[in-house]
């Protein structure tokens, strides 16, 4: 089983940053600092909370003044690199919000995405100043560093993974478009991807400003193709007709034939696996997105999910006839209740063949 993300901070770890905090302070209490970290709690914390723990306790033992313990930190962030020091802007986050501490704060953030991300801690900082925040955002969307440009993407993205959700980017998203605008052609990948997923974001709340961009920057440079494909991903997979015509998929209309998705068979035990076969031919030549679909029962109604079969341009009279197992376990992400389940075959968004399975404890 690999090792869970919270693990990485080991005794060892977390000794070794405090012997470079006393080099740099030399009344920082190394022994204080692994009592108040490592106490009952420790072992139950996931991630996030561990994260907060150091940073909280690295505020009880560095000075009470602020900008002097930022001091401290930016006199061993060069010793401090990699996702392991989150904890840095983390302390940004929870020590330097008042407003006379902003400029420094910001810096602070700047100078620590570098070496960890500082998407996370940026975030209180946009949901409260929104208009000023932003205007900063452009300023390091100009940034020399990649990793300062991707925090002007990453940091405002709506739906940030294990970020604070930024309700007011969910209702009008028009400031971030400022920022993608100046990034949209970035030539470091690590922040095209990110201007993706913030386009990915904005689809889920505002699917016609993102087909109305994507529209704008297709053909603008292959960088910025990258990034509309990889932005109008949920896009893709909900089928929208203008999305799938914008990057080829074609109307299939009496275009294939003798279509079928059959399984191994119609009774099966949740956490066995089933064999499905597929099945179509292709009349003309055509670009084609093929997905099964199935609908799984919930607690309260249906919910459809989507899994990738191909992606491809498909030869005029070409059959195909191929296989794919399908894992009914219960995952963290998905459980699985009884009844009769609807699988479907989908080419370009649309159903083309459909068969059922009845799922048992």
């Amino acid at each position: 089983m690999a090792e869970a993300l919270k693990d990485m901070y080991t005794e060892e770890f977390l000794k070794g940053f405090a012997s470079r905090v006393k080099r740099a302070h030399a009344a920082f209490d190394e022994e204080r600092f692994m009592e108040a970290i490592m106490d009952a709690e420790w072992a139950e914390l996931e991630l996030k909370g561990r994260i907060r723990k150091i940073s909280q306790v690295l505020g009880t033992l560095l000075p009470d003044d602020y900008p002097e313990a930022l001091g401290i930190l930016f006199a061993i962030q060069d010793q401090c690199e990699g996702f392991p020091y989150l904890f840095f802007p983390d302390f940004v986050e929870v020590f330097g919000q008042a407003p006379e501490h902003e400029a420094i704060s910001l810096h602070a953030l700047e100078q620590f995405t570098k070496r960890s991300t500082a998407e996370f801690a940026i975030r209180p900082f946009l949901i409260r100043s929104p208009e000023a925040m932003m205007k900063q955002m452009l300023e390091w969307a100009k940034s020399d560093d990649h990793h300062v440009r991707r925090l002007a993407s990453e940091g405002c993205r709506p739906r940030l993974p294990w970020g604070q959700a930024i309700q007011q980017f969910k209702q009008e998203p028009s400031p971030i478009f400022e920022v993608l605008e100046v990034l949209k052609a970035d030539d470091s990948l690590y922040v095209r991807k990110s201007v993706a997923n913030n386009l990915n974001d904005i689809a889920k709340d505002h699917p016609e400003q993102v087909i109305a961009t994507a529209k704008r920057w297709c053909g603008l440079s292959p960088e910025t193709d990258w990034i509309i494909r990889h932005g109008c991903r949920t896009l893709l997979r909900n089928g929208e007709p203008e999305v799938m015509a914008l990057f080829g998929y074609e109307d299939i209309a009496d275009n294939l034939t003798a279509a079928a998705i059959e399984v191994d068979r119609h009774r099966v035990r949740i956490g066995e696996l089933v064999n499905m076969t597929y099945s179509f031919t292709v009349e003309k030549q055509l670009k084609l997105r093929m997905e099964y679909a199935i609908d799984f029962i919930k607690k309260r109604g249906i919910s459809r999910k989507k899994f990738l079969l191909s992606d491809r341009v498909f030869t005029a009279g070409e059959s195909i006839t191929k296989e794919r197992i399908h894992n009914w376990k219960d995952l963290t992400t998905r459980i699985h209740y009884p009844g009769v389940h609807r699988i479907v075959l989908l080419a370009n968004g649309t159903e083309i063949a459909h068969t059922d399975m009845e799922l048992i404890k």
